[in-house]
Order: C-alpha cells, then sequence, then structure tokens
C-alpha cells in the first residue's frame, strides 16, 4: 500500500509539539529529580542520564516508524496482541515488586514496564480488528466481541496497575465509538465498565483505602505524598518560584519526578508554565484529530484515535491525581514523568501516528 510517486509530508505541528514536551521533559526532569539523585545515587545527572538515553531510543523509533507505511503493520497486530498478554502474565509470575505493586519484568540490567507496551500494541490490535469488522458495528453484539479480547489484558495489567487498566479500557471504548454508527449501545458498555471497575475496587483493600486517603488525605500517613503536592501547587502562585528552586522536591515531596512531577512545575513555574504545558498537550491532542478526520482510511483514523484517547486520558488522570480531584493512581504525566518504558513506547505510537499523517491528503 505504498503511495509510489508521492512526497511524504508529516503533520509538522505535531511533531513539535512531540519535539518541544521531549525537551521540556528533560529540562523539568532535571530539575525535579537533580537532588533526589544526589541523594540516593550520589550523581545529580542519574535520572537525567537514563531518561536521556531511553529518549534517543524512542526518537530514533519514532523517525523509523514514522518512515514505514502504518499499514505494514497489520500482519504484527495479533502476534503484537499475544505479546502483551504474555507479558502481562509474566510480570504477574517474575515481576520485579516496588512500592507494593508488581509491574516490571527485568532483562539482566534493564527493567521495563510491559504495561506501556501493551497500551500500544492494543490501539494497533483493535485498529485492526475494528476495519475488519466495520460493516457490523451498529450491532450490540459486534461491540460486545470487539470488546473481549481486551479484557484479559486490561485484568492481567489491573491485577497490579489498575490506572493503567483504566487507561487500556478507555482506548478501547474510544476506538469502539469512533467506528460505531450507534451511540445509545455505549450507555451498557458504559454500565459494564463501571461494574469492572467496582469488582477491581473490591478485589484488593489498598485500593479502598485510596478512596478513603482521597477523601481526608490528612488523616492518613499515606495522604502525606498528596498534601504536599498541593502545598507545592499552592506555594508557586501565578508565575512560581522559578526553575530549580522548589522546596518540595528537598525530600518533602516523596520521588518527585514520577507521578507527582506537576506539583513540582507549578510550584517553580507557576500556574503560568503549568498552563503553557497543558496547551501544548491539547494541541498535541488537537492534531490527532485532526489527523484522524483526514486519514485515508479507517484504519489510520482508528490508530489516531486511540493515540489522541491514550494522550487524552493520562494527562487528565495525571493531572487530576495531583490536584486530589480523583484518588492517587500512580500514574504518569506523558513526556515529562521519570519513566524510560514510556517514553520509549510514547515516542513509536508517535511514530505511527505521524506516518497516518503523511499519507493524509
Amino acid at each position: 500500500m505504498e503511495r509510489s510517486g508521492k512526497k511524504r509530508r508529516y503533520d509538522e505541528t505535531m511533531l513539535a509539539v512531540v519535539l518541544v514536551l521531549v525537551a521540556l521533559g528533560l529540562v523539568l526532569l532535571y530539575s525535579t529529580s537533580a537532588y533526589n539523585g544526589r541523594v540516593k545515587f550520589n550523581d545529580p545527572l542519574y535520572y537525567l542520564k537514563k531518561q536521556g538515553f531511553a529518549t534517543l531510543i524512542g526518537l530514533s523509533g519514532m523517525i523509523f516508524v514514522a518512515r514505514i507505511d502504518y499499514h505494514k503493520w497489520i500482519p504484527l497486530a495479533i502476534p503484537g496482541y499475544l505479546a502483551a498478554v504474555a507479558l502481562s502474565v509474566a510480570v504477574m509470575l517474575f515481576g520485579d515488586e516496588y512500592n507494593g505493586s508488581k509491574r516490571w519484568l527485568s532483562l539482566g540490567p534493564l527493567s521495563f514496564q510491559p504495561s506501556e507496551f501493551a497500551k500500544v500494541a492494543i490501539i494497533l490490535f483493535l485498529a485492526c480488528l475494528v476495519t475488519k469488522n466495520a460493516r457490523r458495528m451498529g450491532k450490540f453484539r459486534t461491540l460486545v466481541l470487539m470488546m473481549l479480547p481486551v479484557l484479559p489484558v486490561a485484568g492481567l495489567v489491573g491485577a497490579s496497575n489498575l490506572s493503567t487498566a483504566v487507561i487500556i479500557l478507555g482506548i478501547a471504548v474510544v476506538l469502539i465509538f469512533v467506528a460505531s454508527p450507534k451511540y445509545s449501545q455505549f450507555i451498557w458498555m458504559g454500565s459494564a465498565g463501571a461494574a469492572f471497575l467496582a469488582v477491581f475496587l473490591a478485589m484488593e483493600s489498598y485500593r479502598l483505602e485510596r478512596i478513603a486517603i482521597w477523601q481526608h488525605p490528612e488523616k492518613y500517613e499515606k495522604g502525606y505524598q498528596t498534601l504536599q503536592g498541593l502545598y507545592a501547587i499552592g506555594s508557586g502562585g501565578l508565575f512560581g518560584r522559578g526553575l530549580g528552586s522548589s522546596v518540595q522536591k528537598l525530600g518533602f515531596l516523596p520521588e518527585a519526578q514520577n507521578d507527582m512531577i506537576f506539583s513540582i512545575i507549578c510550584e517553580e513555574l507557576g500556574l503560568v508554565g503549568a498552563g503553557v504545558i497543558i496547551l501544548l498537550f491539547l494541541i498535541l491532542i488537537w492534531r490527532f484529530f485532526v489527523t484522524a478526520t483526514k486519514a485515508p482510511d479507517l484504519f489510520g483514523a482508528l490508530i489516531a484515535a486511540g493515540a489522541m484517547a491514550h494522550m487524552m486520558i493520562q494527562v487528565i488522570l495525571n493531572i487530576a491525581v495531583v490536584t486530589n480531584s480523583i484518588p492517587n493512581t500512580g500514574i504518569t504525566l506523558p513526556f515529562i514523568s521519570y519513566g524510560g518504558t514510556s517514553v520509549v513506547f510514547l515516542l513509536l505510537e508517535m511514530g505511527l501516528v505521524l506516518s497516518v499523517s503523511s499519507l493524509t491528503e
């Protein structure tokens, strides 16, 4: 399906925003993590070097994927899905535990989170599956059949990482919603999703405890991180204390470089700086939407829509957690939070969407 004779033209706005977010992410990560790196590893550049290495791999992968016609990934959709299931099972059996959760697999000196791979695998797999059944998407039975393969991955991932399972389910619902001509059926899907979430919350007592901590963080020892994050946001004011001048990152806010990094952004750069970060994400999501509406076929539109859903849900969840609008989920801020696996697979996903954008009319 190569478009011979036609020069590829990528979405320049999308590419520019991604590169700006990646660059800002590295700067903000260093500002946030230098103290922890110096205290824990006697190296203020510890986190930056690891994230920088992962970013180089991700950017190389993004360029490689963007230059390939996205239709060529169709034969790998089912193997990718099966690999996501297998890796999720492996995490449950052999995964490394960190902060009470099994989310990592180690391969020698390297460790990674298979759940990040699962997000991309589900986008590609469902895009193929829905495209093949496009004419039957008006039937409720077809919608259920489309969701069934997603449940094993969401269930396995959700056993130790509920927030990522919610993202995976959200991606699936958006992809099916985009391709469905009847929207009333999603009331039933929403009810089923709420029931699925309730079961997962009830399976582990610590998840119910998180709800109690969310409602009254001052009454629980584990609410300390939430309170310190709110203090950081409040102390930043309109323009912030200045880049590198955060007080909360000096041991007061645990693991500030991870899922709570947005609170340090608010403290150092203020409401204005945080607003710029949010604006960049909004522009990126808008470009995903434009790419989806102009895609040459349904498969390409679904890839862009899946990436849009992924980015939108993850950004909303992270900022909602940091502002204590929802219970703590441990989800990271895309491109900004520390996490090599996350940045690699996010950039590979961006490569897929850029490939779609290069073939739009």
